[in-house]
């Protein structure tokens, strides 16, 4: 989208560079991602860069609407609502495709999440192309053009709410097994809060404690959620001292109820020119004539589980539960990252987060996914390289 650096990237790219630039991360826990690293950032031209500001407003909108918890307390009827829940989310990922229409390149939104994803891995990414790609300093990741340090500073705020760190937790299902724990890894070491699982933590009357390396019980505050239900509700073998139901005195880093909230659920009520076509099966009056141009989606599940993308009558017909899916139009993703051999598809996820006591949420930062496949996710993407997760740069 920026010939100029695309140009300059792709002159500079070796293979051993790539390599070079793997063991870099790999070093900082003896540890490789085991999602799929991109050989490149994505850049994203100015005007570009304002179509998705202008696209995360339009769904910021709608979310700051003074109904929208009317709007959305169906969704907490479908699934485990969780009490104590708070004026507005913490954090906000809002997912476009980077697509085509009418002879013109435009972001359409795929998907939005009340839900935290990889802030404190995409700030180190960027460090990392810059140690191996020096000119990329003339660039920057952040929406605002902010210094690396007062991103920190406010990821922090957000995290911690001026607690102690030691009283504040990023809480997940066997953290040690997620595809993600890079980020939990330099999350505990930029935000300086500990790593427990849910089994790990200990509930007294409405208090939640967790033990310290030295076998301490520590009181959790504020816990940083990165647990999804979906994936909760399938591990019937982990055995729990609390519950989320229960009334706790601790306070949320991105309280649950969002994820169901701010999700698919909301994609029907977004109308204009950055949404597509979305309807909630259960509202489906007649089934179209051209599936092939739709795909299939369930509203809560994570990382594409469930998703069915060559969509057949019956497919639609067999689902029980309609209020649980939408039926989506296909968009036309454009291949738009040069690679050494051919173009790339892309998709552009914003990262936002929403201070306490703020109006609106902050646009902070970005992730990057790319594809030659069908979709964006891994398994349209096997066995092939200049795909894989990766950060947007925008011009200074």
């Amino acid at each position: 989208m920026i010939s100029k650096y695309r140009e300059l990237f792709n002159t500079q790219f070796t293979d051993k560079k790539y390599q070079e630039f793997k063991d870099d991360i790999a070093s900082d826990f003896n540890y490789l991602p085991t999602f799929r690293l991109a050989e490149t950032p994505f850049f994203i031209s100015n005007e570009l860069k304002a179509q998705l500001i202008e696209g995360c407003n339009e769904v910021i909108a709608l979310i700051k609407q003074k109904n929208f918890k009317v709007l959305t307390d169906k969704a907490l009827e479908l699934n485990n609502k969780v009490p104590n829940e708070d004026e507005h989310t913490s954090f906000l990922a809002i997912d476009f495709g980077i697509c085509v229409e009418d002879g013109a390149v435009i972001p359409k939104l795929i998907e939005v999440q009340g839900f935290p994803s990889l802030y404190n891995y995409q700030f180190n990414l960027y460090e990392k192309f810059k140690n191996h790609y020096p000119f990329l300093a003339e660039l920057t990741p952040f929406i605002n053009d902010i210094e690396p340090q007062v991103y920190l500073d406010i990821l922090e705020e957000v995290i911690c709410n001026k607690h102690p760190k030691e009283n504040v937790i990023l809480l997940e299902i066997e953290p040690e097994k997620q595809n993600t724990k890079i980020d939990f890894y330099y999350c505990s070491r930029d935000i300086g809060i500990p790593i427990v699982c849910v089994t790990e933590l200990i509930k007294k009357g409405k208090r939640l404690f967790y033990k310290n390396a030295a076998g301490d019980e520590i009181l959790a505050k504020r816990i940083y959620n990165r647990v999804i239900f979906d994936e909760l509700d399938l591990r019937t073998d982990l055995k729990l001292n609390f519950n989320f139901s229960d009334d706790l005195d601790v306070e949320w880093a991105g309280h649950p109820n969002w994820f169901f909230r701010i999700s698919k659920f909301i994609l029907p009520l977004l109308k204009g020119k950055y949404f597509i076509e979305t309807t909630l099966l259960s509202e489906l009056e007649v089934i179209p004539e051209d599936l092939e141009n739709y795909v299939l989606k369930p509203l809560f599940s994570f990382s594409g589980t469930g998703v069915i993308f060559h969509v057949k009558k019956e497919d639609i017909e067999a689902v029980v539960e309609k209020e649980l899916y939408i039926l989506q139009k296909k968009v036309n993703y454009i291949p738009i990252v040069q690679s050494p051999d051919g173009k790339v598809k892309a998709e552009v996820r914003v990262l936002c987060v929403w201070k306490e006591e703020a109006e609106s949420p902050t646009l902070l930062c970005n992730l990057v996914r790319l594809s030659r496949g069908e979709m964006i996710g891994v398994k349209f993407n096997k066995d092939k390289d200049w795909v894989g997760g990766t950060l947007g740069l925008f011009e200074r």
